[in-house]
């Protein structure tokens, strides 16, 4: 008797979720040969696990939904994918041009941006952050006027946030606005962890003629607790060459620019 009598459609699907998840990403070939189920069935059972959100549907296959962990404190995560997030910096500095105004959010890729920013002796470069971390980076820099944004802090990002940082911006226009995120998914776009934190970062979205954000390829196939925006507001996509091609494509198909170090 074949597995697609066998089971029952909960129980096949409930297999089928845990096959993806444990192997990460899956062809309908190889679903339809490891249950022993037709295409059509295949397909069927890849739509209503994506309609629950257990699974990520892409052309041919799927691929898993991972909760994002709870981010650790800055000092803890600064080593994280090192190597990457300093390609990416340097790369996202290398687009800023000289008598621009741009936004640097928090987090420890943008932060790299800043350090490489320091080292363009760029002159006439106005920064605007509500990172303490970026503020101190570049405090004193030749060339570039900061402008540092007031708030509550949150020691974990040692950035700024909240209704006064959230009415200052509000009165501030940027060329280009740099920001990381904690999660990106197919569907569900950008998401953060913290709720007060997404709505200053919806804010600091607003203030951007360009949106250029800064991922490595760990925080690709995530999804976390609060969304942000969808893949659509993103103008200048910068990650690393692990990122998975479904997701360059991704934000390719929405119009971005995506640039891979």
């Amino acid at each position: 008797m074949s597995t697609e009598l066998a089971l029952s459609n909960f129980e096949r699907q409930d297999q089928l979720a845990r096959f993806v998840e444990e192997r990460q990403r899956v062809s309908i070939a190889q679903i339809c040969e490891h249950f022993g189920i037709s295409l059509a069935t295949a397909r069927r059972d890849l739509e209503a696990l994506a309609n629950a959100h257990r699974i990520q549907r892409i052309h041919g296959g799927a691929i898993s939904i991972k909760n994002a962990p709870p981010e650790p404190p800055y000092p803890q995560r600064s080593s994280d994918q090192a190597i990457e997030k300093r390609k990416i910096g340097q790369a996202t500095a290398d687009l800023i041009e000289e008598g621009e105004t741009v936004f640097l959010g928090s987090g420890t890729t943008v932060l790299e941006v800043a350090n490489a920013l320091r080292r363009q002796n760029l002159h006439g470069v106005n920064v605007i952050t509500n990172s303490l971390l970026v503020m101190n980076a570049l405090a004193g820099a030749a060339g570039i006027t900061l402008l540092s944004l007031g708030g509550v802090l949150r020691p974990s990002e040692m950035s700024f946030i909240g209704h006064v940082t959230e009415q200052a911006l509000a009165g501030l226009r940027a060329d280009k606005v740099i920001i990381g995120i904690r999660a990106i998914d197919l569907e569900r776009g950008l998401s953060s962890e913290y709720l007060p934190e997404s709505h200053t970062d919806q804010a600091i979205l607003r203030m951007g003629t360009s949106i250029i954000l800064v991922a490595d390829h760990s925080k690709c196939g995530r999804v976390s607790t609060t969304h942000v925006a969808p893949l659509s507001i993103v103008n200048v996509f910068v990650t690393d060459d692990g990122t998975a091609p479904e997701y360059i494509d991704a934000f390719q198909a929405n119009g971005s620019q995506v640039l891979v170090v």
